[in-house]
This record gives structure tokens, sequence and C-alpha cells, in this order.
């Protein structure tokens, strides 16, 4: 095994994990705010953000499917080193990594069933922006509106129009993450 694949993982793996996970939720229970993920080193391409959230949230129990460029032999490496996850198809999948166009489409992922919705996927979408800016959103944890960038925002009202089922969404860049879960309803885009 590389030396590169044992190294990039938590230094403090107890705190940096529960920080990273009560990050994690934060920005799930409020869409729209961006906060900075940066404890992990993952491989190229992976962003900082990405990588700790997969270290966070993976475990041997968690399917990972890596979309396009994301699906590297060192990074299949660094995640089993460091989680045991393994890597699945996506309709397999509990949590799924790529860039919006490598995830497409999203009809392939799990959305959960009346009896169990929480059995679907959550996609940590790799972006080369993330910013409080662009498609207004509201809906549980956000007081009136909030707004924030996104790949393709009538994808993801589709996906919204089927709550309670439906995929989630981590949006990751650099060291930051936000976050769009499924109960999140887009406002249209103005006309114009």
């Amino acid at each position: 095994m590389e030396a590169s694949v044992l190294e990039g993982g938590f230094g403090d793996a107890p705190v940096e994990a529960a920080r990273a996970f009560r990050a994690a939720m934060r920005v799930m229970a409020r869409p729209g705010t961006i906060e900075a993920l940066d404890a992990a080193r993952p491989p190229a391409p992976v962003s900082v953000a990405a990588g700790t959230l997969l270290l966070t949230l993976c475990d041997h129990e968690t399917g990972v499917y890596l979309a396009g460029a994301y699906d590297t032999a060192e990074l299949r490496e660094w995640l089993a080193f460091h989680t045991g996850a393994p890597v699945v198809a996506a309709g397999e999948a509990q949590f799924a990594l790529g860039d919006w166009a490598a995830l497409m489409p999203l009809s392939q992922y799990a959305v959960g069933s009346p009896e169990y919705p929480d059995r679907s996927a959550t996609l940590i979408v790799e972006m080369e922006r993330l910013e409080a800016k662009g498609t207004g959103l509201r809906g549980p944890g956000i007081r009136e509106r909030a707004e924030l960038s996104l790949p393709d925002a009538d994808a993801m009202r589709a996906n919204a129009a089927q709550f309670p089922l439906g995929v989630d969404f981590f949006l990751t860049c650099g060291d930051r993450v936000a976050a769009l879960p499924r109960s999140t309803r887009l406002e249209d885009a103005p006309c114009t």
C-alpha cells in the first residue's frame, strides 16, 4: 500500500470527526448555510470538504458510488483504508461523490420508499463555486428565505417534488460545504 493512501485522514479522529459531523448536520438542518470542513486531505480531485464528509459519514457498511473522474484507484484505496466503505454501483449507494454532470441522472439513485423514506442516497456534489446567493430556498430550517448557488435548480426542484422521497445533497467546494435536503422548496426562477 502506498504511503499516500495512509495519509490524509484525521489527525485526531474522535475530535475531528465529531466537529465535522456537527458541521454537516448544521448545514443539513439550515439549508443555505455554508460552513468550513477542512480536517481531511483526500487524493485529487476530491476537495477537502468532500473528503472530510466521506471520513465522517462512511464506514464499512456504507456503500459509496464514485462518479466520473472521482472513480480512481487512489481514492478507492484511500476510502477503503480510512473508512472501510465499499465502492458500489449508483443504485446501491448510500453516498455518491462526483461533479454534477458525472452524477447524472438522479433517477439512478435510491429515493427511499413510502414506508422507509430514509433509505435514500445522499449525493456529495463537487462544485467550482459555492455561494450563499442564487436560487431562493424556503422550508424547514430556513427563517424566511435563503439563497444558494446550485448546479441545476430544475433537477433539484423535481427531486424536492418527490418529498418525502428523493435524494439529499451536500454541495462542496474546496473547504466549504452546504446542504440541500429534499424537504427544501426551491423558488421558481423569476420571469424576465
